[in-house]
């Protein structure tokens, strides 16, 4: 389908908004687009694919068009190599020099590093090398986060079924297939609006990435018990909590953030749920926590990370993360651990997770606060996912990845809090040796 002259101008305006990724892409998009009333659905969903295009493809555009990769060589390169579409499609578009250069691209392969070709930082390849990947691995990786992500819905239990959800989608022009891990997901084909969906707006479903629902199914909350999702941001993976636990028992959702809490409430009155008790909270040594301490029986820690493994829906990132923001992300990661694992009674539950590809953010988080915690055991995902009846083995830890999983990176750990029962001096005594127990029986 050719392309006007306008929506080329803004494709090319709306690069020169985003590319300095000092914001959140999609922040910076949609305050543009509200000043473009005159764009149509059409012309809005052109420049937003090509703007994540170039986000996703940075490094190959900039290595096509250099040495000036400026937002107009860089649209055209977009639209040429990644997108595909022929000279034709751009008539009245380019002048005569754009166009013969916009031809050469088509034979052109630019020379590329490993993580240039797998569009990641130089340091998160290295990273993820030093963890043990290989560059094989590590550019299957890189590609499969190149392309846009499915959407995903996960039904609301207290409301619908799943397949009552999809045969409804279906009668409404929606092809709604069951995702193949989570029991509650669906997975759209396409794009449409479907939070204009009457089931949306009722309360049937909520648009959560797959790997996201697999976390619930590691906390697998019940019926009654007191739960606490420590980091619950806008709630949906508070939404699904509060659906396992069938709207009974009691589900805190703990944020710092007011607007994020204040974005729940609408969602929260949509689902139904009655045991979700939404709680805004200083940091993690606000009183309201330190009130539940020893007396929760599961917790989730979805902790603040890069978002690394949503590069797929969030590319910018990657130019927006450093090794240095990681660092100090780590040190938040390690001290919200610790205060959530005081919330647990013996034989509580928590699930730490991040979406995030990082050893830093992962696993390095988890083996620390096991050494320094001798109360706490990892207990195993992979048989924790098939008691739920899914079948996905990635070890004992969690690890999500779009090449090999479809969904999101994620990353999660289940530990279990085990207080040793104290020993009192009678004990003691009853525990000596059996010899000195033999001499001091009463004879016979």
């Amino acid at each position: 389908m050719p392309i006007s002259a306008a929506q080329f101008d803004a494709v090319v305006d709306a690069l020169r908004r985003v590319l300095p990724c000092d914001r959140p892409a999609d922040t910076v998009l949609s305050a543009w687009f509200r000043d473009q009333r005159r764009l149509g659905a059409t012309d809005r969903h052109l420049v937003a694919e090509t703007v994540f295009a170039v986000l996703r493809r940075r490094a190959f555009l900039t290595a096509l068009t250099q040495p000036n990769p400026t937002p107009k060589r860089l649209a055209i390169a977009s639209l040429v190599k990644v997108r595909g579409l022929n000279l034709r499609e751009l008539e009245g578009i380019l002048t005569e020099a754009e166009k013969k250069w916009a031809g050469e691209l088509k034979g052109t392969t630019p020379e590329l590093t490993l993580a240039e070709r797998a569009e990641l930082p130089d340091w998160v390849a290295t990273q993820l090398q030093d963890a043990g990947l290989s560059d094989d691995e590590l550019l299957a990786l890189g590609q499969s986060m190149q392309n846009s992500a499915p959407l995903d819905l996960r039904v609301n239990t207290i409301k619908a079924r799943r397949e009552d959800v999809a045969v409804q989608l279906a009668r409404d022009g929606i092809d709604a297939q069951p995702t193949p891990m989570s029991p509650f997901g669906l997975r759209i084909k396409g794009k449409p609006a479907v939070n204009r969906h009457p089931l949306f707006t009722e309360g049937a479903f909520e648009v959560q990435d797959e790997g996201s629902q697999l976390l619930g199914l590691l906390l697998a909350p019940r019926r009654g018990e007191m739960v606490v999702d420590f980091c619950a941001g806008a709630g949906g993976k508070t939404l699904m909590l509060g659906a396992m636990m069938a709207s009974s028992g009691r589900l805190y959702a703990f944020d710092v953030s007011e607007k994020r809490l204040a974005n729940l409430k609408p969602r929260l009155a949509r689902s139904g749920l009655s045991n979700v008790h939404p709680q805004l909270i200083q940091g993690e040594n606000d009183s309201k926590i330190k009130r539940l301490a020893g007396k929760v029986d599961r917790v989730l820690v979805d902790a603040p990370c890069s978002g690394l493994g949503t590069l797929r829906r969030n590319p910018d990132l990657k130019f927006r993360q450093s090794p240095e923001s990681v660092a100090q992300l780590n040190v938040t990661q390690a001290s919200i651990l610790a205060h959530a694992a005081r919330l647990l009674k013996n034989g509580g539950r928590l699930v730490y997770a991040t979406c995030s590809i990082l050893p830093s953010e992962n696993d390095a988080i988890i083996d620390a606060f096991l050494a320094a915690h001798p109360d706490f055991v990892e207990l195993p995902a992979n048989v924790l996912l098939a008691e739920q009846r899914v079948e996905l083995d990635t070890g004992t830890r969690l690890r999500l990845n779009p090449r090999d999983h479809g969904c999101d990176g994620f990353f999660a750990a289940v530990l279990e809090r085990r207080i040793p029962k104290p020993v009192y001096p009678q004990d003691a005594e009853l525990d000596e040796p059996a010899g000195n127990a033999a001499e001091d029986s009463p004879a016979e």
